[in-house]
Parts: C-alpha cells; sequence; structure tokens
C-alpha cells in the first residue's frame, strides 16, 4: 500500500511539475523577448558603426545582381509574367523591378539547393550512382526554384489575414465619420491614419488609396485599385457598394452601415467557425499526450496493485 501511494504520489507530483513548466515557460516568453530585444538594441549601437557601411554597400550590388539574374531567367510569357505581379503586389512588393528581384531569388534558391545537396557525403547517401545523382541534384534544384513560390502564397494569405482583422473596425470608424460630415475622401484618410497603429497593413492600403484621391484619380478608379491590390472578396464587396452610391447618389453612410452590420455578422460568423473547429484540432493532443497521462496516473496504481495481490494468487492457485 506505501509502494503504490508512493507511486501515485511521484506521478501526480512529476505531472503537476510538468504542467508548472510549460506555464512558467509560455508565461516568460514575452518577457524573454523584451530582454532580447533590449540586449540586440544595446548590441546594436556598437556594431552598426561597423556592419551598416558594408550593408549599406553590398545591398545595392545584391540586388542588382539578383535583377539581371531575374531579366534573364524570366518567362516570356507576358501574363505569368503579370500574374507573379500581381502576386507581388498583393504581398506588399510595390517596387517596379520586384518581379524581376523575384525571379532572381528563385534563381538562386535552385542553385543552393544543388550546392546543399552536393555538400552532402556520398557516404550518408549510400554511394549512389551517377544516374541517382542526377536526379537528386535536379529534385534539389526543383524544390530550390519553387520554394520562393511557396514562401509568396504565404505572405499573400498572412497580408490577408490582418487586412480581414482590420475591415470590420474601419468600417465602423468610416461609418462615423461619414454621418459626423465628413467626405467619403477625407474620411478614408481620417480612418488610414486612425487605424495605422492597431492594423498597419490595412491602414497603408488606406493611406494609399487616400493618396491616389488627392493626386486627383477618379474615385471608381481608385477604389478599383484598392480591390486589386488586396485581392480580397470582402474589399471587392465595399468597393462596389461605394461604387453604386456614388453613380446612383444614395446615402453614403447608410449604406455603410448596413454594410458594417454585414460585416460585423461575417466576423461572428468566421470566429464560430473557428471553435466549431477546436474539438477536432484537440483531438490529436489530447489523444497523445493528455490520454496517456491520466491513464497511467487513474490506472497506475490499481495495475500496481492487481501485480502484487492477484498475480501470486494465481501463481499459488497453479502449484
Amino acid at each position: 500500500m506505501t509502494l503504490t501511494w508512493m507511486i501515485t504520489v511521484g506521478v501526480f507530483m512529476t505531472t503537476m511539475l510538468i504542467c508548472l513548466g510549460v506555464y512558467t515557460y509560455l508565461n516568460s516568453r514575452e518577457q524573454i523577448r523584451e530582454w532580447r530585444r533590449r540586449a540586440d538594441q544595446s548590441r546594436s549601437g556598437a556594431a552598426s558603426a561597423l556592419v551598416a557601411p558594408w550593408f549599406g554597400t553590398m545591398m545595392p550590388w545584391l540586388v542588382r545582381y539578383l535583377q539581371r539574374l531575374g531579366d534573364f531567367v524570366k518567362p516570356s510569357d507576358a501574363k505569368e509574367v503579370a500574374s507573379i505581379r500581381q502576386a507581388l503586389v498583393t504581398a506588399g512588393y510595390r517596387r517596379r523591378n520586384a518581379y524581376l528581384l523575384f525571379f532572381g531569388v528563385k534563381l538562386l534558391c535552385a542553385v543552393a539547393g544543388v550546392l546543399v545537396v552536393s555538400m552532402i557525403p556520398v557516404k550518408v547517401l549510400g554511394f549512389p550512382s551517377f544516374r541517382t545523382l542526377l536526379l537528386l541534384h535536379t529534385a534539389a534544384a526543383f524544390v530550390g526554384y519553387y520554394v520562393p513560390n511557396l514562401w509568396l502564397r504565404l505572405m499573400i494569405s498572412r497580408r490577408k489575414q490582418k487586412i480581414l482583422r482590420g475591415l470590420p473596425d474601419a468600417l465602423d470608424l468610416l461609418v462615423t465619420c461619414v454621418e459626423a460630415g465628413l467626405g467619403l475622401d477625407m474620411a478614408i484618410a481620417r480612418v488610414g491614419d486612425e487605424i495605422k497603429a492597431t492594423y498597419p497593413v490595412f491602414g497603408q492600403e488606406l493611406h494609399l488609396l487616400a493618396l491616389e484621391l488627392r493626386t486627383g484619380l477618379a474615385r471608381q478608379d481608385a477604389l478599383r485599385n484598392l480591390a486589386q491590390r488586396t485581392d480580397l472578396e470582402d474589399i471587392r464587396t465595399l468597393v462596389a457598394l461605394l461604387v453604386q452610391t456614388d453613380r446612383f447618389g444614395t446615402s453614403i453612410g447608410q449604406a455603410l452601415r448596413v454594410h458594417a452590420d454585414a460585416m460585423r455578422v461575417t466576423r461572428q460568423l468566421r470566429a464560430e467557425a473557428l471553435a466549431a473547429k477546436l474539438p477536432v484540432k484537440m483531438l490529436f493532443p489530447l489523444v497523445l499526450f493528455i490520454f496517456p497521462s491520466l491513464f497511467i496516473v487513474i490506472l497506475g496504481p490499481a495495475a500496481i496493485k492487481i501485480y502484487r495481490v492477484i498475480f501470486p494468487i494465481m501463481g499459488a492457485a497453479g502449484h
């Protein structure tokens, strides 16, 4: 009985210590990041005097070299180039030669993949034949060439998510500004300035829209440019609403209020959809980590007692 209680208490204390350690680690991550940021700032002051001139000299040369490589390997199909340029704009990279830099990076990643495979010892690969080595190098070049495409898709997805998070709040602010008496152009500029601190990505888009309106571009064209840059269905719906309101002369404030209410309901439905997926996502951690610990804590003492009491009786009965 004493051994059973000792094992039970030991398992319980071990589980509690593990949970306490995980909680302490998660709770101190933000503090650790703050310490690292302060340490980096203190060290960067002394190192920047040495690194900054070298970095400032090498970076423009590297960019020009990658652009030349991109100009050499860019596709001849104009539609594919336009698609890449549109994807880069959606991801937030809007330099004129960004697509050339992107193709240059793709070629550089392909060469890097071949070099990485070449540095692997032949003994580790099992002394493959020349055909197998050629196949490995080709596969490494293929993977390296298409890794920037995956990275670009990830950047586009993250940027879209950031814009979607800020859209309902921006709509509420836009409704408030319009109903307070501001014109639509001034309201867009004001909302862009207000949400820049909370939602910098969407604030940047609204700021660019306000700049296009100030330069004299037609409102419909500026709004369509916003929809094209963001490539979001919610933004397209808002742009269509504003264009139709401007064309037919209806109340902008009332239309924006109705649309803001609809966006608020949409955000609530998305949150409910994410909450509905939570039990499925929790299934694997429960099965792999939590259930085994519970089984050890609950059934461990019983299994030890059965081993100490039942098995000797069965052994004696057998003799």
